[in-house]
């Protein structure tokens, strides 16, 4: 693949991205267009999430059985690349003799040959895609290049939607932060107004209740607005009255 064509296929993955409404139908498209510009049979997209892998998109009848084969005896090609981040090759299963009974399951789902690629580590999934074929020596030295940059893009999508993943669980934690805040604010102005002290008594005093009675300050200040006000607070900070 030359300059010109690797740059048309990083604008048609810009549109694919734009295009999709999840990283599942991004993962799908991807493989689908590899799968029809190769000789496979089939591909699926394996992610280790929470120390297992999972097969998060295949098409093709067989790699969904291969992919489950493998994760069932915790060993095959798909697996080694991705525990190990190498790519493996594996130019004709019937003279293969690693990864134990794998090799002839797959010759008798009529798979002679595939190519496991890892997905580049840019976020905290690893993962691999998983290339079947019926014939043997079916990915070639150019077919092996243009799959290995189509696994990159699989990463470069996988760590986008992390990326935003992690954003929008930041933009939350950030909003229960803030709605925390208000919380204890409002009780420390409360504090304030019945005891007559300043900011830092109030929050002192609350802070005290809080470990005496073993309850977060947050539901400390909670239970204390609700007995005066007769309702749960708004999540509105008021404006704290002067000592």
């Amino acid at each position: 693949m030359d300059r010109l064509d690797r740059h048309r296929h990083a604008l048609d993955m810009i549109d694919w991205l734009l295009e999709t409404a999840s990283l599942r139908e991004f993962l799908q498209h991807l493989i689908d267009d590899a799968v029809s510009a190769t000789d496979a049979e089939g591909c699926g997209v394996t992610l280790r999430r929470r120390q297992r892998p999972l097969t998060v998109v295949s098409t093709g009848g067989v790699a969904d059985k291969l992919d489950e084969k493998q994760y069932g005896q915790d060993d095959g090609p798909c697996l080694q690349a991705l525990r190990t981040g190498e790519v493996v090759h594996v130019p004709d299963v019937l003279e293969e003799t690693r990864w134990g009974s794998y090799p002839r399951f797959a010759a008798g789902l009529g798979v002679r040959s595939s190519l496991s690629l890892p997905i580049p580590v840019r976020t905290h999934t690893a993962g691999a895609l998983n290339f079947y074929a019926a014939g043997p020596d079916a990915f070639c030295a150019a077919d092996r290049q243009t799959l290995a940059m189509i696994a990159a893009q699989a990463g470069g999508g996988i760590a986008l939607a992390q990326r935003l993943a992690d954003a929008e669980q930041f933009t939350r934690d950030l909003q229960t932060a803030l709605a925390s805040r208000s919380v204890i604010d409002q009780a420390i102005g409360s504090v304030m107004q019945q005891q007559h002290c300043t900011a830092e008594e109030a929050f002192d005093l609350l802070r005290r209740l809080s470990q005496e009675t073993n309850v977060k300050l947050r539901d400390v200040c909670t239970r204390l607005l609700t007995g005066i006000a007769g309702r749960p607070p708004t999540g509105q900070s008021p404006l704290r009255p002067r000592p």
